[in-house]
């Protein structure tokens, strides 16, 4: 019986990409490719000479050639046989967590709450990054929150990289909204139309595109950064919303925050316009195959590189552990950091978080 699920579902995920695929496909083929360069005309652009990020057909792009869903890449990832099953399935790989209590002080601070959600808190103020306290479509989570998320509260910036599952959850956000009611989103372009809850839409926004900085009335400066991603939430959304990373820049520190993103020059560019960062903030799971992942994420040696691109100072690895998105088993990505941090001399720069504990910072 576990075998004919197994196939069932199989089958169901194979037709579902099929069907996104046409209608990807066939959007690409209407007419001619209309381009256009966006920003928000009402923040600030820090990169001279930006002219927005760009749009083809409505769609945002990484670069300028038009993109499409990777469609006979997934049917070929899903027909295929995972070379690393023997070795997922035998794993025994648990997150470990600390009980995490509110209030916190007032100490700056950052705290894993698993997978890409962090609680930042920096020059008094108080940021959580994309939350996600349960499970999503068709993906459990593997680890428990460190805390009752209805306890976690004065939290002043909510900061939403894209629009993934894995990364934006309504739930977790509409709870947060409910007992932070002064919270302010900070998102990218087009991000709006996911806040469409009679909660979600009582919550400010600010949108930015890359190189644009948000409006903080606090002694924080919040920019939000190029990442090598996509976006899609249903059928017929695919990069509707733009995707990216952010930089919060404290009196005495600087936090970059990744969000989800492939290895490319964009991490010298951002050393080059922000100088050395402190803290660095890098996804290093969800890689495997390599031909499915290797253009929206980064394996963690990848992550190690950018780090150096970013002459950081401490490495903090997120996107790990807590949802089994991709073919590599659970703890591989920390195993395969540690020894790529050996390898590169850097290995005093990795600060593995537990989940829940209190990291103390500058």
């Amino acid at each position: 019986m576990g075998k004919t699920k197994y196939r069932i579902m199989k089958l169901s995920i194979i037709s579902v990409t099929i069907i996104v695929g046409i209608f990807t496909y066939t959007n690409l083929l209407k007419g001619q490719d209309m381009i256009e360069y966006r920003m928000n005309p009402d923040l600030d652009c820090i990169k001279p000479d930006w002219k927005g990020n760009i749009v083809i057909n409505g769609k945002f792009q990484n670069d300028t050639m038009p993109e499409s869903a990777p469609l006979w890449d997934v049917v070929k990832w899903k027909l295929s046989r995972n070379p690393q099953r023997k070795e997922k399935k035998s794993e025994i790989y648990h997150l470990p967590v600390e009980k995490l209590s509110f209030p916190l002080d007032s100490n700056n601070q950052i705290i894993w709450l698993g997978h890409a959600t962090f609680i930042i808190q920096i020059n008094g103020v108080r940021i959580i990054t994309d939350p996600v306290f349960e499970n999503i479509p068709a993906n459990k989570r593997k680890t428990v929150l460190p805390c009752n998320a209805d306890s976690i509260g004065d939290i002043d910036y909510l900061l939403i990289s894209h629009d993934h599952h894995d990364h934006f959850n309504k739930k977790s956000i509409e709870l947060l909204s409910r007992n932070n009611p002064s919270m302010e989103a900070l998102t990218p372009l087009n991000a709006r139309r996911l806040f469409d809850t009679d909660i979600l839409k009582n919550i400010p926004i600010q949108e930015a595109g890359w190189y644009q900085e948000y409006r903080i009335k606090d002694d924080v400066r919040i920019i939000f950064l190029p990442a090598k991603h996509w976006g899609r939430r249903g059928l017929n959304d695919f990069n509707k919303t733009l995707w990216g990373g952010f930089l919060i820049v404290g009196k005495h520190t600087k936090v970059f925050f990744a969000g989800d993103s492939a290895y490319g020059e964009i991490f010298k560019d951002i050393q080059e316009l922000f100088g050395d960062i402190d803290i660095c903030i890098f996804p290093i799971g969800a890689y495997s195959p390599e031909f499915m992942m290797a253009s929206s994420h980064m394996n963690p040696e990848e992550a190690i590189t950018a780090f150096r691109d970013l002459n950081g100072k401490i490495f903090i690895p997120m996107h790990y552990g807590t949802f089994d998105l991709s073919d590599e088993p659970l703890g591989e990505p920390i195993r395969r950091l540690r020894v790529s941090a050996l390898e590169s001399n850097c290995m005093e720069n990795i600060k593995e978080l537990t989940i829940g504990h209190t990291s103390l910072i500058e």
